[in-house]
């Protein structure tokens, strides 16, 4: 279930991968489920086959290229990468703005534990999709007043892990040509493989593989020498810069709260000294070593609360895990995609199952 990237590329992957499910799923308020059945009923009306649009005269060319991209990108998926594409992304909705829902996350101040919803299907997630605005900031505001961080932040895209065709909204184009094959891939992982109430290794898995995908896809549609094969690498490289960034201020935090000796007041205003070191280290150290722009002023503009970084975190955990095992498999996604698939069916922690993939036991 993505959840939005909305954190850092200043292009426009500032809200790709969304979460919409518990919106369409949830045991919650009869005035919720259905506000949520209709605007995801409103949407469905919408749809059109995508190869229609294209074949349209009245088409422009740029949205010709782009919906053209994403058939080929879906055959590619399928074909090459062996993901469970299904009729996801066959058709096309166009949607009323360039936010399609709010993503409410909550945690306590002094524990980086996640607030969670339970939902059927998927079990328990730390994230709630709202298509009304309004009831999504006064949730925040309840949760504040109960003494919890909250994050709210808009997404445009959502995936309904295969249980529906999932359309092609319209939110979507004015991503670029990477953008665009990396949001098709991570969505179809997730319609591949998604594992109940560990939502964490779901995003970043899919992460992964959108990631990993779109360079595989543009390298070989453009030749490992083009420029966007090389930007798509770098894009990536400087994404697992990210991750680690994240796992260190989440290590120093986790760090002060465990010294509970210390007062709440005390620990809260250490806690403001570890985000303002953060920003500091990200601004001084960091970007200036990153390889692309797409995180560029990351520290200043970000949010910081522990809702805003296990958002954040959803995406980049233990990536190098990932990393890991796919160069066991001899960094051929498709093999390291059902390798995962097999390992995490056996295995109860998803993490685990794929740190084991291709290791000889005992060694």
């Amino acid at each position: 279930m993505p959840l939005s990237r909305l954190f850092h590329r200043p292009r426009g992957r500032a809200a790709l991968l969304a979460l919409a499910l518990p919106a369409l799923l949830a045991g919650c308020s009869p005035t919720y489920v259905i506000r949520a059945g209709i605007a995801e009923a409103r949407i469905l009306s919408r749809r059109r086959p995508i190869a229609d649009i294209v074949a349209d005269p009245a088409t422009t060319p740029a949205t010709r290229h782009k919906l053209a991209l994403v058939l080929d990108v879906r055959t590619y998926a399928d074909r090459v990468l062996g993901l469970r594409t299904g009729a996801s992304y066959t058709t096309f909705s166009r949607v009323d703005s360039d936010t399609l829902l709010l993503v409410l996350q909550a945690a306590p101040k002094l524990a980086f534990r996640e607030y969670t919803w339970w939902f059927p299907i998927v079990g328990r997630v730390p994230y709630k999709g709202y298509f009304d605005f309004d009831r999504a900031r006064q949730d925040a505001a309840d949760l504040e007043r109960q003494g919890y961080d909250a994050y709210v932040r808009p997404s445009s895209a959502f995936s309904t892990l295969g249980w529906f065709n999932d359309p092609l909204l319209s939110t979507i184009l004015r991503y670029d040509d990477l953008d665009i094959a990396n949001t098709v891939i991570h969505e179809l992982t997730h319609n591949t493989l998604y594992a109940p109430s560990q939502i964490a290794f779901n995003e970043s898995f899919a992460n992964f593989v959108g990631g990993h995908g779109a360079i595989d896809y543009v390298c070989s549609v453009e030749g490992d020498a083009s420029p966007r094969c090389d930007l798509a690498r770098r894009r990536w490289a400087d994404d697992l810069v990210f991750g680690r960034f994240l796992s260190d201020l989440v290590g120093r935090l986790q760090a002060l709260y465990a010294h509970t000796e210390l007062p709440a007041a005390t620990r809260l205003a250490l806690r403001d000294s570890v985000f303002q070191d953060a920003r500091h280290r990200w601004a001084a150290q960091t970007e200036p070593a990153l390889l692309t722009t797409q995180y560029r002023g990351w520290g200043q503009r970000a949010v910081l609360n522990n809702a805003a970084i296990i958002a954040r975190r959803i995406y980049y955990d233990r990536l190098d895990v990932f990393e890991a095992a796919y160069a066991r498999t001899g960094g051929d996604l498709r093999k390291f995609v059902a390798a995962v698939k097999d390992a995490v069916g056996k295995q109860k922690d998803a993490y685990q199952a794929v740190a084991g993939i291709g290791v000889t036991p005992g060694s």
